[in-house]
């Protein structure tokens, strides 16, 4: 088994126990994950008005960007997100 999820909502992969993310609430940062469960929420909005300013904007192509990088972090959503803007 690759993981499993038990009733407590920790995430098991082999020994090491991982805390599912909430993307509503939990703190972001530019170490944060972008996981399987990613969700473009208020939260998310605020963490790249932040990062970015408050030109930020999502879009259909940057939000399937974030859905299909698993693994990658914020800070390399913020670098994608101002290369898309520079190219435009």
């Amino acid at each position: 088994m690759t993981g499993m999820i038990i009733h407590t909502g920790l995430i098991i992969r082999g020994t090491a126990m991982i805390e599912k993310r909430d993307w509503h609430s939990d703190p972001i940062t530019n170490e944060t994950m972008i996981d399987a469960d990613y969700r473009n929420t208020q939260n998310v909005r605020r963490f790249f008005k932040t990062a970015i300013g408050d030109h930020f904007k999502f879009d259909r192509p940057f939000m399937a960007w974030m859905k299909s990088h698993r693994g990658s972090t914020m800070q390399d959503a913020v670098a994608e997100w101002q290369r898309r803007e520079a190219a435009k």
